[in-house]
């Protein structure tokens, strides 16, 4: 009998280690997943918090080149839960408009906002990246970089710099310039001197013109004090911000130098690699959206700022001569397949914009100017 009651104890002692031991187990899984939340809300490895400088070659609050990577800027920090502040710094502030490109290779930004064809110095095929004379339009310049291969071979051009290129924006549709000098001929382009960037310049080089590199925080100055006799910059919304209208006399369209400048956000690739996958996910997304919505900005801007200049500030605007644009357009044929001959880079960026072109050229027709042609 005792021996029975000793066998029934130590079941119960077992039955009670068992159940306690389970329990033990069951206490230590939960506080286990409490300590991981703890940790992630308290500020674990991926709540780390990132700060980023990122310098433009822009005037400080011009409108949309300007103000969207402040607006960029600030949609980041948002998505991000505030795990990424980037500081926005104008042209000058931190670095000189043109050392955007160097002070984000070597990490001294993390982050630029500009435009390809202002480093041809260091990458000469870097401006089909931009705009390229009597090229793309903004539509066709987005889908050549995010559907034709374009923005694969942009990244290959800048990876030995160190740089990662997303699109940051388009400025559509420019214009061709404020002249004080008028333009009746191609004799009227000899020795002018205009400032104009990137291919563009080169070609009005070659007609005969002298192109200036002038950032755009001097380029009233210059046109007002004589050191250029024409200057380029975006078209209506820009140039009036910029105060053009009050120094140029003649407005002339249209911007064959520049028909959809895509604009550029570059990121230290250093940079990029120590981000969690999400916060880049969450720069592309932004780049992606200040793509599209500064060249709605302009689109919309562009139409009321022309009717002000025109209306309100008797801007006389004029159309540049056909044979200056015919002579233009058969230099740059000249201009941009030299350009792309450096190396064998250089040449499949230039095939693949040349072949791009003419596929979208026989949609266009039927599409878009068959339908300008009629409405």
């Amino acid at each position: 009998m005792a021996s029975k009651k000793f066998a029934c104890s130590s079941i119960r002692v077992e039955s009670f280690l068992l159940i306690l031991f389970c329990s033990v187990l069951v206490a230590c899984g939960s506080r286990s997943d409490d300590t991981s939340a703890d940790q992630k809300h308290a500020g674990g490895v991926d709540q780390i918090t990132y700060t980023w400088k990122l310098v433009t070659t822009w005037p400080k609050n011009l409108p949309a080149l300007g103000t969207a990577p402040v607006r960029f800027a600030d949609r980041v920090r948002v998505m991000s839960g505030g795990r990424l502040n980037i500081k926005v710094y104008a042209a000058g502030e931190l670095v000189p408009a043109f050392g955007v490109f160097d002070a984000v290779s070597q990490g001294n930004a993390q982050m630029g906002h500009g435009a390809a064809y202002y480093w041809r110095g260091k990458i000469p095929v870097a401006a089909m990246f931009a705009t390229v004379p009597f090229g793309f339009l903004p539509q066709e310049m987005n889908a050549w970089l995010h559907f034709g291969g374009g923005l694969d071979l942009w990244r290959e051009a800048y990876a030995p710099f160190n740089l990662r290129p997303m699109t940051g924006g388009n400025s559509g549709m420019q214009m061709a310039g404020w002249f004080n000098r008028e333009i009746n001929s191609l004799a009227d382009i000899q020795g002018l001197k205009m400032r104009i960037p990137g291919l563009g310049g080169e070609v009005f080089q070659r007609a005969g013109g002298i192109a200036v590199a002038t950032p755009g925080s001097e380029v009233f100055t210059a046109l007002q004090t004589g050191v250029i006799d024409a200057t380029e910059w975006v078209g209506p919304y820009n140039d009036m911000a910029l105060g053009l209208h009050t120094i140029g006399k003649y407005y002339y369209y249209p911007g064959w130098h520049e028909p959809g400048s895509a604009l550029e956000a570059i990121v230290n690739i250093d940079a990029w690699e120590s981000l969690p996958e999400d916060l880049q996910v969450i720069l592309e997304v932004a780049n992606q959206a200040m793509n599209q919505e500064m060249l709605d900005e302009f689109t919309a801007r562009n139409a009321s700022a022309l009717h002000s200049l025109v209306e309100e500030h008797n801007v006389e605007l004029r159309k540049l001569p056909d044979d200056v644009l015919q002579e233009f357009r058969a230099i740059a044929e000249d201009v941009v397949r030299e350009n792309a001959q450096g190396d064998e880079l250089s040449r499949r960026i230039y095939q693949s914009y040349i072949d791009f072109r003419k596929s979208t050229l026989r949609w266009y027709d039927i599409s878009d100017k068959a339908y300008a042609e009629v409405r």
